[in-house]
C-alpha cells in the first residue's frame, strides 16, 4: 500500500494501482452507469494523445525539464497502444465537468512515468499529475479535445459499417432489378416498380446520410487544447495553443485545428448536437427502413410475403413455427435509443452556464453509446439480414397483374375518368383491368400488350 494526499487529506492506496488519490474520490463519488470511462477505449486513447502532444510543446517551451516531458511521452505512447486501460475507473457520467476522468489520466501517466524512470509510485515530487502532464492544461480543454478526437475516430468506424449496409442494399437491388412488385402508398397499391428499384433506394437514402456523417465529423476537429480555463490561456506560455494543437495533429493523426476564439469554443457545444442530429436523422431513416423489410416479409400467408427474412430463431413460445423478423425488430431498438439520447445531448447542451458547460460527461456517455450501438446494428442488419434476404418473384408478379393499381396507366390514353370506371367495376366484381379493357374492346390487343408488358409496369414510358 501507498499513501496519497491531495487538499482534503490523505488516502491509501494499493500500491499496484497507477491512479492515485484523486481518481479513487471520483469512483467513490460516481457510482452512476456502473461504465468506467476504460470502456470508451478510443477515449483512452485519445487522452493520451492530448498529454503527449501537451508534454512535447511544454519541453519545446521550456516549461517542462526533457527527461520528465519524454517519460509522460514514453508513458502516453504505452497508454495509447493498450497498456493499462484498466486503470481508467471512474464512471463515465460524473460531476465536475470531467474533473475526474482528466485527473484519472494524469495519475496513471504520472505514475507510468514515474515507474519509466525507475521511481516508485507516488513520488510526485518527480512527475507530478497536476504539474508535469497537466501542464498548460484544465479539465476544460483537455476533456473536450481528447472527446472529439474520440469522436473523429468512433465516426469513422460508424462510416464503415453503414457503408457496408449501403452497399449490401446495392447488391440486392442489382440482384432483384428484374422483379417485378406493386408499389403502395398510405399502404394502398399504387402503380409498379421493381423490387431492385425499392432495394436501390435505400442503399441512396444510407448513401445520404453517409454525407451528413461526414460533415458531422469535420465539426468535431475544432479544438479548444490550450484554452485552459476558460478560454484566456491562464498559466499556459505563450505560443502554447497553436504548437500544442500541431503537436496533437501529429500524434494522433486526426487533422484537428484550433478554434479561432477560444473563449467561445470552451462553452459551445453545438457540434455535439449537430452530430446527435445526424446520428438520430440516421436512426429515423434506419428504422423506417426496418419497417418496410418487417411489412414486406410479413405474413408469410396472410401478409405481403414479397421477401424472405433469414429464419434465425424459432418466434414464439406458444405458436409452433412461427418465425420473427427479429433483426429489423432489433434495429428499430437501437434507432429509438438513440432518438432518445439526442434529447439528452439537447438538454445538456443548453444547460451550459457563462464559460463552461458542466455537462459534456452525458454527452460523451450519450454520443457513444448512440454511435457505438448504431454501428454494431448496421452490421448485425447486414451480416444477420440482409445479405441473405430472398425475393418471391411470383408472388409479386401475381400482385401486380391482379391489383388495380395499374389501371394508372390508362391515363393517358383513356383518360382519368374512364379509367376510374374501369377501376370501379375490376373492385366490384373481383376481375382483372386487362380483361375488363380487352372485354369491354378499349383498345388494341397490339396496344394492351405494350402498355400491360412486364417491361413497361417496371419502366413505364409514356404512351397515348
Amino acid at each position: 500500500m501507498r499513501i496519497e494526499h491531495d487538499f482534503l487529506g490523505e488516502r491509501e492506496l494499493a500500491d499496484n494501482a497507477y491512479y492515485g488519490v484523486q481518481t479513487l474520490r471520483g469512483r467513490e463519488n460516481f457510482h452512476i452507469t456502473g461504465i468506467p470511462i476504460a470502456h470508451a477505449t478510443s477515449f483512452i486513447v485519445a487522452f493520451a494523445h492530448v498529454k503527449k502532444a501537451a508534454a512535447l510543446a511544454n519541453r519545446e517551451l521550456g516549461v517542462i525539464e526533457p527527461p520528465v516531458a519524454d517519460a509522460i511521452c514514453a508513458a502516453c505512447d504505452r497508454i495509447a497502444a493498450g497498456e493499462l486501460h484498466d486503470q481508467f475507473i471512474v464512471d463515465v457520467i460524473q460531476g465536475g465537468a470531467g474533473t475526474s476522468t482528466n485527473m484519472n489520466a494524469n495519475e496513471v501517466i504520472a505514475n507510468l512515468a514515474l515507474e519509466i524512470l525507475g521511481h516508485p509510485k507516488g513520488t510526485y515530487e518527480i512527475v507530478h499529475p497536476n504539474n508535469h502532464v497537466n501542464c498548460s492544461q484544465s479539465t476544460n480543454d483537455a476533456y473536450p479535445t481528447a472527446f472529439r478526437l474520440s469522436l473523429f475516430v468512433e465516426i469513422g468506424k460508424l462510416i464503415t459499417e453503414l457503408g457496408g449496409l449501403r452497399d449490401s442494399f446495392a447488391r440486392k437491388g442489382q440482384e432483384f432489378a428484374d422483379i417485378i412488385k406493386m408499389g403502395r402508398t398510405q399502404l394502398q397499391d399504387a402503380v409498379p416498380m421493381t423490387l431492385g428499384q425499392e432495394f436501390d433506394s435505400f442503399a441512396v437514402n444510407i448513401g445520404e446520410d453517409l454525407r451528413r456523417l461526414e460533415e458531422a465529423r469535420a465539426l468535431v476537429t475544432e479544438v479548444n487544447l490550450g484554452a485552459t480555463a476558460i478560454g484566456t490561456s491562464i498559466n499556459a506560455p505563450e505560443g502554447y495553443p497553436p504548437l500544442a494543437v500541431k503537436y496533437l495533429s501529429d500524434v494522433s493523426g486526426v487533422p484537428v485545428t484550433l478554434s479561432q476564439n477560444l473563449i467561445e469554443a470552451t462553452w459551445d457545444n453545438g457540434a455535439y448536437v449537430q452530430m446527435s442530429g445526424v446520428l438520430k436523422r440516421v436512426a429515423v431513416k434506419l428504422s423506417k427502413i426496418c419497417n418496410d423489410l418487417r411489412l414486406l416479409s410479413s405474413g408469410p400467408r396472410c401478409g405481403f410475403n414479397e421477401i424472405n427474412l433469414p429464419p434465425l430463431q424459432p418466434g414464439s413460445s406458444i405458436m409452433p413455427g412461427k418465425v420473427n423478423p427479429v433483426i429489423p425488430e432489433v434495429v428499430n431498438q437501437v434507432c429509438f435509443l438513440v432518438i432518445g439520447n439526442d434529447v439528452t445531448v439537447t438538454f445538456a447542451a443548453e444547460a451550459g452556464q457563462l464559460q463552461l458547460n458542466v455537462m459534456e460527461p452525458v454527452l460523451a456517455y450519450c454520443l457513444f453509446q448512440s454511435i457505438e450501438t448504431l454501428g454494431r446494428a448496421c452490421t448485425t442488419l447486414r451480416e444477420r439480414c440482409i445479405d441473405g434476404i430472398t425475393a418471391n418473384a411470383e408472388r409479386t408478379r401475381s400482385m401486380v397483374l391482379n391489383s388495380v393499381g395499374i389501371v394508372t396507366a390508362l391515363n393517358p390514353i383513356l383518360g382519368y375518368e374512364a379509367s376510374a370506371e374501369i377501376a370501379r367495376e375490376a373492385f366490384e366484381t373481383g376481375g382483372s383491368v386487362i380483361d375488363i379493357v380487352r372485354a369491354k374492346g378499349l383498345l388494341s390487343e397490339e396496344k394492351i400488350q405494350e402498355i400491360f408488358s412486364l417491361e413497361n409496369l417496371m419502366h413505364p414510358r409514356f404512351i397515348r
